[in-house]
């Protein structure tokens, strides 16, 4: 029999212990996410009322007046900060095959962003293919006056397309320089129906330009085997290449939180409002716009704000040419040591499966700590290696970036398509993973420890100017 005293402390010893904080916290803000409906409400009326958004359309600043004019609402200060974006327009887009064929086929191709246009009436030659940009150095001269296509074997998830993107973002321009008349690239995507997916591709300035496009995979491959057959010819036309004025003025949308303890501190959350012209934007990236949007609507619901100041940026021109995240750091390099870290949401509308990140020495531990709270969500698994294309220029300068991590096996099937509309996009998919976007950007804001900050990359960017890359 337990004595007198310890039968009085019974009850003491069975009661759960109190919640931590940021798991009380936490629990309040998945459940907001989750039931709420908000992230996609907003989602489906960004794509739905809005659609493309290519920077220097009017798709794109409608979008900034209506980030604005939301954030305004959810209680959040806000301001438009400039950035000089360019002004790319599509065009015509016209393939045929020419020979070995009875008569002539149509392709189906779109332009990739950067292209010029063909000459006028187009351009007709053989087409040579390469497998790798080693493979087009190893053809030598027999790439002069050639389409050159560049095929490739891209299978689900970021890491395939991570090995396969530099055929499309340098391939068109190494051709140029090897004397082709023009280029192809095996779309980028993995489920195919004929959906060309375009991109940019980026040509040095001062270099030789040819026209470039994406060609439908199932069309890769028949160009594939019928060289089996002979010679392939290919007709193409394309009315692509810069608008009038080939650069406007655009914005970066910025809505703050600030902290009540330490406001001068700085914990940014990002997501890109331009997306390609094709389709809506809906995973690329109104899912990650919908996202960081909810994060700060249900951190302004909180009882008191966090301990930091809560910044969210959408940025402007991501996907062809990087101008917001470029301007973002620039206009804020003074205060860039308050910046304790920076998140980005852009992998769609996928479940969330934990966060990527790259910090210094313990930041790891930081980050699992306050991601606990999501086990429920099997979101709680954490990674080193983050690295987002906005937020890329903070790490540069040595500010700890955070990624949510997501499903992404059927990401590019319809990545940078015609098909990126908002059916592909699962709302309680969209719900969970804002709900993870939430709790991990209200946690660094509100955690007693900063992320220590990450060694420098060894490399300058590229987005450095030549200028300053010269003096390093």
């Amino acid at each position: 029999m337990p004595t007198a005293p310890l039968l009085l402390a019974l009850p003491c010893l069975l009661a759960a212990p109190p919640p931590e904080p940021h798991a009380e916290a936490a629990a309040r803000l998945v459940g907001a996410a989750m039931t709420d409906g908000v992230a996609w409400s907003r989602l489906a009326e960004l794509a739905d009322t809005i659609g493309p958004r290519l920077s220097g359309s009017p798709g794109a600043a409608a979008a900034v007046e209506w980030a604005a004019r939301h954030f305004r609402a959810d209680g959040l200060a806000v301001r438009l900060e400039p950035v000089r974006v360019p002004h790319w327009v599509r065009g015509e887009e016209r393939a045929e095959l020419m020979g070995p064929v009875a008569v002539p086929r149509r392709l189906a191709v779109t332009a990739l962003g950067g292209s010029p246009p063909t000459p006028a009436g187009g351009v007709t030659a053989e087409v040579i293919e390469a497998r790798s940009l080693e493979e087009l150095d190893a053809l030598g001269e027999k790439v002069r006056g050639r389409i050159v296509l560049f095929q490739h074997a891209m299978g689900p998830g970021m890491a395939s397309y991570g090995e396969n993107v530099a055929l499309r973002g340098r391939g068109p321009a190494e051709a140029a320089r090897r004397g082709a008349a023009a280029a192809l690239v095996r779309s980028l995507s993995t489920a195919n129906f004929r959906d060309p997916h375009t991109g940019q591709t980026v040509f040095p300035p001062g270099g030789p330009r040819i026209p470039a496009a994406a060609l439908a995979a199932e069309d890769a491959d028949l160009v594939h085997r019928l060289a089996g057959r002979g010679p392939v010819r290919v007709h193409l036309a394309l009315g692509c290449g810069p608008g009038d004025p080939p650069e406007v003025d655009s914005a970066n949308v910025v809505a703050e939180l600030r902290g009540r303890e330490r406001p001068e501190e700085i914990v940014l959350v990002g997501a890109h409002l331009d997306s390609w012209d094709l389709g809506a934007g809906a995973i690329d990236d109104g899912a990650g716009v919908a996202m960081v949007m909810e994060a700060m609507r249900s951190a302004a619901r909180q009882p008191r704000p966090p301990r930091r100041t809560l910044r969210a940026v959408l940025f402007m021109n991501e996907e062809n040419g990087l101008a917001g995240g470029i301007a973002y750091a620039d206009r804020h390099r003074a205060e860039v040591e308050r910046h304790v870290a920076a998140l980005e949401a852009d992998a769609g509308g996928g479940k969330p499966t934990g966060f990527s990140l790259d910090a210094g020495e313990g930041g790891q531990a930081l980050v699992a700590r306050l991601a606990a709270p999501l086990a429920s969500l099997h979101a709680d698994r954490v990674i080193l290696g983050a690295g987002g294309a906005d937020i890329s220029p903070l790490r540069y300068l040595r500010v700890p970036v955070v990624e949510v991590a997501q499903e992404t096996a059927h990401y590019f099937d319809v990545h940078h398509g015609a098909s990126d509309t908002l059916d592909k996009v699962d709302p309680a998919d969209l719900a969970r993973a804002a709900a993870a976007l939430t709790v991990m950007a209200w946690g660094l804001a509100e955690a007693a420890d900063v992320l220590p900050r990450p060694q420098a990359p060894s490399e300058p960017p590229w987005w450095l100017p030549q200028t300053e890359r010269s003096r390093r």
